[in-house]
Formats: C-alpha cells, sequence, structure tokens
C-alpha cells in the first residue's frame, strides 16, 4: 500500500478541481463521468477517490474520465442523492444511513452501539449483511460498489456541555444528518435532534442553531469542526461508511472491462483508505486536544441500556424485518 500523510491528503487534494483530473487524454475519453462527495478535499476518502479516478484513466488509456466534486461543490447530499437517480451525476460517495431515505435497510450498519469495532463492523459489511445491503440498493436503481469506506465511529460534539452519560444528551439540540435512524436514537435518549445537511453543519454550530453534533474524528477535523465546539464525547454510538454509487444506466453504459476495472481500482481505494482512517483515529485524538477540543470517555454499556429500556432496538428490529437483523446479529452479537 502507498503510504499517505495528512500533509499528503491536502497534496492529493489540489488535484481536485471542477476539471477532469489530468489532461493527457482529456480529448480521447469515451466516458466523462462526475464523482461527487460532501467530503473536504482533505479527507482521505477524497484523496483516496482521487488517486483511483488517475489509475482508471491511466489503465483505460483515457477512455474513462473521472471528474471529481468534493466539499458538497453539486449541491447537499439531498440534491446529489436526487442527482443521482435521475443520471445528471454518476458516482457519489454517500453514508448508508443518510441513504436510508431512499433505501430503508441501508442504515442498518448505524444501529446505536451495536459493533464494538471498526474491524467487526467492516467484516459485516465485507460479508453477508453488505451484500443484502446492496442487493436492496440495486433494486432501486443505483449500484453500490462492491467495498464500502470507513468513515469510523462517530463521536458526540459539544459546545455547551461533555456527555459523560444518557441523562447529559436530556434536552441537547444536536444536528444529526436526515435519517429516521439518528432522530429516532436521539429522542430516545432525551435529546432534540435536528436533521441538517452536512454543507451546513459549521454555519449551525457558529450560529447555535444546534449546541452539538456527532461524527467520526477525521470528519471533525477536515471540517474544522473543533473551532465551533468545545467539547468531545467519545461516545462510538454508531459505525457508519461510505458507499460509492453510481446510477445503474450510466453504469451499465461502460463496458464491462471499464466496470472491472473502475470496481478494482476503488476496491484498492477503499482498502488504503480504511487503513488512513484507522491511523488518523489514533492520531487525531492528540491533535484535536492540541487545537483545544476537549475530550471524554464514557461508558458505552450504560448508553446501549437506555437505548434499549428506551424500546429502540425492538422497534429497529420491526423496521429492518428479521433477515436483515439476523445478518446484523450475526456480525455484531445479540442486541433484542
Amino acid at each position: 500500500m502507498v503510504s499517505i500523510s495528512r500533509r499528503s491528503f491536502a497534496a492529493a487534494a489540489s488535484a481536485l478541481p471542477l476539471v477532469s483530473i489530468g489532461g493527457r487524454f482529456a480529448n480521447a475519453a469515451d466516458f466523462t463521468y462526475k464523482l461527487a462527495t460532501n467530503l473536504p478535499a482533505t479527507h482521505p476518502l477524497s484523496a483516496r477517490n482521487a488517486e483511483a479516478a488517475e489509475r482508471v484513466k491511466a489503465a483505460s488509456n483515457g477512455r474513462l474520465v473521472i471528474t471529481i466534486f468534493p466539499s458538497s461543490q453539486l449541491g447537499t447530499d439531498t440534491d446529489m442523492l436526487s442527482q443521482l437517480r435521475s443520471g445528471a451525476l454518476e458516482f457519489f460517495t454517500l453514508s448508508p444511513i443518510i441513504l436510508s431515505t431512499f433505501v430503508p435497510v441501508a442504515s442498518i450498519n448505524g444501529v446505536g452501539f451495536a459493533f464494538k469495532s471498526s474491524d467487526q463492523a467492516l467484516a459485516a459489511m465485507d460479508g453477508e449483511l453488505g451484500a443484502f445491503v446492496r442487493a436492496e440498493i440495486a433494486k432501486k436503481g443505483i449500484v453500490a460498489f462492491d467495498r464500502i469506506f470507513d468513515s469510523g465511529f462517530r463521536q458526540i460534539t459539544s459546545s455547551v456541555k461533555p456527555i459523560k452519560d444518557p441523562a447529559d444528551l436530556e434536552g441537547m439540540k444536536i444536528r444529526v444528518p436526515p435519517s429516521a435512524l439518528w432522530t429516532s436514537m436521539f429522542r430516545d435518549f432525551g435529546a432534540g435532534p435536528t436533521s441538517i445537511n452536512f454543507s451546513e453543519v459549521y454555519s449551525a454550530l457558529q450560529t447555535k442553531i444546534v449546541d452539538g453534533q456527532e461524527n467520526p474524528l477525521p470528519i471533525i477535523d477536515s471540517a474544522k469542526l473543533y473551532e465551533v465546539q468545545k467539547y468531545c464525547s467519545m461516545t462510538s454510538h454508531m459505525w457508519d461508511g461510505y458507499w460509492l454509487l453510481a446510477n445503474q444506466r450510466a453504469w451499465k453504459r461502460l463496458p464491462n472491462d471499464l466496470q472491472e476495472m473502475m470496481q478494482k481500482e476503488f476496491a484498492q481505494a477503499a482498502t488504503d483508505q480504511r487503513q488512513d482512517i484507522a491511523k488518523l483515529d489514533k492520531e487525531l485524538r492528540e491533535s484535536l486536544s492540541a487545537k483545544g477540543l476537549q475530550f471524554n470517555d464514557v461508558d458505552r454499556l450504560a448508553f446501549r441500556d437506555a437505548l434499549a429500556k428506551a424500546g429502540f432496538y425492538t422497534e429497529w428490529k420491526e423496521k429492518y424485518g428479521d433477515k436483515a437483523w439476523q445478518l446484523l446479529e450475526a456480525s455484531a452479537g445479540q442486541l433484542s
């Protein structure tokens, strides 16, 4: 694997403008497709996707050129999902939990306090649970690539107080992405969840529309949320990833060799990015502390017990259905 540092993310990001990556084969392209993400250009996912796009362009002799649009340049998550569905956008990386607004079972990886480690979650998504979810996504005219990107465990930040136990969430105004699972979980904790697209999170925190938010450390860092938050509680309440999604019609227009090439190169990008995230998770607590973010650890079991008492797991088992829930518990252990 090619080693990549946070500095090199920024360098790679400079190759992510609103023009095709590289120019050597531009006139020869048979297919010029767009790939959008809500993540900043400095995030490992953006950097690794840029590398994969460059490899695809070179290996295809310029037949397939992929333009990268980071930082929600093509709109909010809901905007870009709509563009993907219509075919105006060919590729899009999206959290499965936000995708659940269109494919309900997609959010199952985010069931609160289900997974104990990223390795456990990734094994589930590389295995039968992920295959089940991808099949459901395909029914909606969207292709999910085989290998999911790692977003990591999500942590709660706040401008008003540290979250030390479930009671600290009562009455807290917290930003959540547009998804029923997120809203349900934080309501069961007694919080006041507000759905806000990622592109608007910084300003919502800055203007005190909400007191806090929750995201993995690499996103808290790359989006500079530490500038408008004071506390970070290591709840690891939800594991999240990013599917690389393709409009099915645009995907089918690609010849088999280009499809295979994309699957291979973006699988490698996901593998590399997972290692980047694992490395950053170990480093970022220290660097974010140096930037003023105050950290605290929590007893995750206390939060899980609070959700169980509120009926959260019973409710979502019924919503996802027995098959999906069985696959989740086969990987994560018994929840209900």
